[in-house]
């Protein structure tokens, strides 16, 4: 069964950076649209991505993380990586991958935590 991933968060000051990464087994991030989503503290998980990359390699953001985030993928490697930079305590939230535009209920991963605070 294909497992997605995440990891790479931590806490961070603000204006920080920090990097994060999704893996899976098998050609799931090769072979899809990928993306990343969030939930912030007592906030339902958005259900739109705020990053996506389509199989091409097509990229989409969110006004929110646009200028500052940038997701790519690795396909030697076989990860969904998400750069963020200039971030702000608004972005505190579980960061988590799945696939885009249409994420799958079957494949949320356990989440990775950033916490932007000084």
């Amino acid at each position: 069964q294909v497992q997605l991933v995440e990891s790479g968060g931590g806490l961070v000051q603000p204006g920080g950076s920090l990097r994060l990464s999704c893996a899976a087994s098998g050609n799931v991030i090769r072979q899809n649209g990928m993306g990343w989503y969030r939930q912030a503290p007592g906030k339902q998980r958005e259900l739109v991505p705020i990053a996506s990359i389509t199989r091409g390699g097509s990229t989409n953001y969110a006004d929110s993380v646009k200028g500052r985030f940038t997701i790519s993928r690795d396909s030697a490697k076989n990860t969904i990586d998400l750069q963020m930079n200039s971030l702000r305590p608004e972005d505190t939230a579980v960061y988590y991958c799945n696939f885009a535009p249409y994420y799958s209920n079957i494949y949320w991963g356990p989440g990775t935590q950033v916490t932007v605070s000084s």
